[in-house]
């Protein structure tokens, strides 16, 4: 029991040294920071400097690569599918044959109109005689009615008969010229059966297979597709906040998923004037020619796209977030005047500078700042610019090379 009563005090005296000892080490912390520089790492958070690198504005899409040349080679008459020359891979010339539907109908009926032609040309010889006689006839009978050697109704009888006998013969002929265009047209469905290639190309898709009864008498079945891979195009959906940017042979650069580093080059070839609306965005399509000499591109391939509105090498950059508001002075060249605020060793100090190329995260300078100048961050700016790199949607997208 005393020594509980000794021990208490102690406890005490230590619990009051201890709190002793801590208000002391709060006291000399607050003493030091007190020291230090006000603001200095938030000054130094909010200080952006003027640098010289590359700039590039650009318009982003979503785009998929196919063969600017192609054509469905189809059947154009009904029946088997009997043979296919040509594997999918296979390079084909103009004139090849490609396929070959079974042609025996088509040869039966073109040997019924040739047995048809021949029997009408038969009744038509034998109705020409039937004509130089009557008209024998007739010259005869009307040098006699002058003498008065047959009656009247004898020289009405060989006119009539003359008369007859060409309609007759005309009606014959006729008849072959309707068979033989009956003809011409069995003969080219005949030539239909063997189907033949109309361009240089490469056969890239099969459609139908051997043994397969074609059905050509509603809509042309598709046996096969031919395309020509040395010149491929991106048809690219650009949203219809940009499409007005762009232009005709305007360059373009893309690339694709797997290429690594690697972009292919192109311009603009064509934008489509009609545009497609998908779950209520206006996309408009925007077609890229590209060579593909070397096949690295293929068909279906999706592409991340590059419109260039405009490029600049070393020029003074400063981040978007240094900008204020737009001022309504008149644009100077291709220059916008905006107001920035420049740190000097009076303090910051407004200024209103040219700006050229933007992206989401630097400017150009045309006028107004100079290499090394130090500006102060725009907070409003800053959280702007925080928020369209989150909403990015392409990475690495207008980043300049500092």
């Amino acid at each position: 029991m005393q020594q509980s009563l000794v021990s208490s005090p102690n406890r005490r005296r230590l619990r009051w040294l201890a709190l002793f000892l801590l208000a002391i080490a709060v006291a000399v912390g607050g003493w030091y920071f007190a020291k230090q520089p006000k603001h200095a790492n938030q000054d130094k958070a909010d200080r952006v400097e003027v640098t010289l690198g590359d700039l590039e504005e650009n318009v982003t899409a979503q785009g998929k690569l196919e063969p600017k040349e192609y054509v469905d080679v189809g059947a154009q008459v009904t029946g088997q599918l009997q043979k296919i020359y040509v594997k999918i891979g296979d390079n084909v010339e103009a004139g090849q044959l490609l396929a070959q539907i079974d042609p025996r109908i088509y040869a039966a009926r073109v040997a019924a109109d040739e047995a048809n032609i021949k029997n009408l040309q038969a009744q038509l010889a034998g109705q020409q005689a039937q004509v130089v006689f009557a008209q024998q006839q007739y010259d005869r009978n009307r040098e006699l009615l002058k003498s008065q050697g047959v009656s009247v109704q004898d020289f009405q009888n060989s006119e009539f008969t003359l008369k007859n006998a060409k309609a007759t013969a005309e009606s014959l002929q006729a008849q072959i010229e309707q068979v033989q265009s009956t003809l011409n047209g069995d003969k080219t469905n005949l030539g239909f059966t063997k189907i033949f290639a109309s361009m240089d190309g490469t056969m890239v898709d099969q459609k139908a297979r051997e043994g397969q009864t074609l059905n050509a008498n509603q809509t042309t079945p598709t046996i096969l597709q031919l395309a020509k891979l040395d010149t491929m195009t991106v048809r690219a959906q650009v949203a219809e906040a940009d499409v007005m940017r762009l232009r005709s042979d305007m360059p373009v650069y893309f690339t694709t998923l797997g290429s690594g580093e690697r972009r292919w080059q192109g311009t603009v070839r064509q934008i489509l004037p009609t545009p497609e609306v998908i779950n209520n965005v206006v996309l408009y399509n925007v077609l890229v020619d590209v060579d593909n000499r070397d096949r690295q591109l293929m068909t279906g391939m999706s592409t991340q796209m590059f419109f260039v509105l405009g490029k600049a090498e070393q020029v003074p950059l400063i981040p978007v977030n240094a900008l204020g508001p737009r001022q309504r002075k008149e644009d100077q060249g291709n220059g916008h005047a905006y107001q920035v605020k420049v740190l000097t060793e009076q303090g910051p100090q407004d200024k209103v500078v040219q700006i050229g190329l933007r992206t989401r995260r630097f400017a150009q300078v045309l006028d107004g700042l100079a290499v090394g100048d130090k500006l102060q961050i725009n907070a409003g700016m800053d959280d702007k610019a925080k928020n369209r790199k989150n909403n990015q949607g392409y990475p690495g997208a207008g980043v300049p090379r500092l």
